[in-house]
């Protein structure tokens, strides 16, 4: 995992001179001709599984996961990586039709840069689902560049019967511009190495551009404010839970004791204030401890975690904001 202070915009993937290996040695770049490396664009409409497949595929939990659509808001960067290959994963917000907020417009901006910036593009669709044009699944992504390969995924295969998913894959063959369509099921891992091998097959040779051990390049505080988030759309409902910014106030190592992690959660209303602490604050209390024990888990160490809330009218609209908590295309560190 990269170090709480590390910083990198995500409107371009690193320079293909290794100016990110700089802080490692690799060797004098001596590194096997047959390697490759490459970007992915995960893309799709909300809640259709792009966050479990990015999972199952790094082989541990980055992308927050919940039956509620538009969970992911950030352009999380995973990095899967072998001896002969480095995939290099952007997990995008699912695409939004009807844009509410500031907010949309800017994951959206967030979705299609990703898209421009991939050697090529995994679209995944819900199996469950009437079969949708491409233009239509990707609606608000734009046109992709040079065509890249395009692969469409059909997850969620183990809700539906065998003879269901042979009449979609052959309608998705014949009416979508893809070159490959795979079934799979995300959620137990079914299909998942199939993914993988079509995607290696297109990308190019190549150094990795990471070092080889580690899984993003997100800094570990970004990933302690997404696991508060989850927890936050797991426990409340209705509109709450998307009007919550989680952001990690103080991060303070502690050798000897505890590492001690502040979180504010931003509302726009008072009454999502109320209802955030709940009775006698005991709602505030069951999140925080949910969200701490998964984070013990994910830094595999013992923290104390404070949790305030605040109220920001209208900050789902406020550019300023939405640029200062990470939706202009880089990840802030506060």
């Amino acid at each position: 995992m990269a170090s709480s202070s590390s910083f990198l915009s995500l409107s371009e993937k690193p320079d293909r001179n290794l100016a990110l290996l700089d802080d490692y040695e690799m060797e004098e770049r001596d590194f096997d001709p047959n390697h490759k490396s490459g970007y992915v664009a995960v893309v799709g409409k909300p809640n259709v599984g792009k966050s479990t497949l990015i999972n199952q595929m790094i082989g541990q939990k980055l992308s927050i996961v919940t039956d509620k659509p538009q969970t992911t808001r950030h352009r999380i960067l995973g990095i899967c990586s072998g001896p002969d290959h480095q995939i290099i994963l952007y997990d995008t917000p699912g695409v939004i039709e009807k844009k509410m907020h500031q907010l949309d417009f800017m994951m959206m901006k967030n979705v299609r840069s990703a898209a421009i910036n991939a050697d090529c593009v995994v679209v995944v669709v819900d199996a469950c689902k009437m079969p949708e044009k491409l233009d239509e699944v990707l609606a608000g992504v734009g046109e992709l560049k040079d065509k890249l390969p395009t692969l469409l995924v059909l997850n969620k295969k183990d809700l539906i019967k065998p003879g269901e998913i042979a009449k979609k894959l052959q309608w998705y063959e014949k009416f979508t511009d893809v070159d490959e369509v795979i079934p799979v099921s995300a959620k137990h891992g079914h299909g998942v190495d199939d993914v993988k091998d079509w995607i290696l097959s297109k990308l190019p040779l190549g150094p990795p551009y990471y070092p080889k051990d580690i899984a993003s390049e997100h800094p570990e505080r970004f990933f302690v404010a997404e696991i508060v988030r989850e927890k936050i759309f797991l426990q409340y409902k209705n509109e709450v839970p998307y009007a919550c910014q989680v952001n990690v106030v103080s991060y303070k190592s502690r050798p000897g004791a505890k590492d001690f992690i502040q979180v504010e959660v931003v509302v726009e209303k008072n009454s999502q204030k109320i209802i955030l602490i709940g009775k006698e604050g005991r709602a505030l209390k069951l999140l925080a401890t949910a969200a701490r024990l998964d984070i013990e888990d994910f830094l595999q160490k013992k923290v104390f975690l404070e949790v305030e809330v605040k109220v920001k009218e209208k900050w789902r609209q406020d550019e300023g904001l939405l640029k200062r908590y990470g939706y202009g295309g880089q990840i802030q560190v506060f």
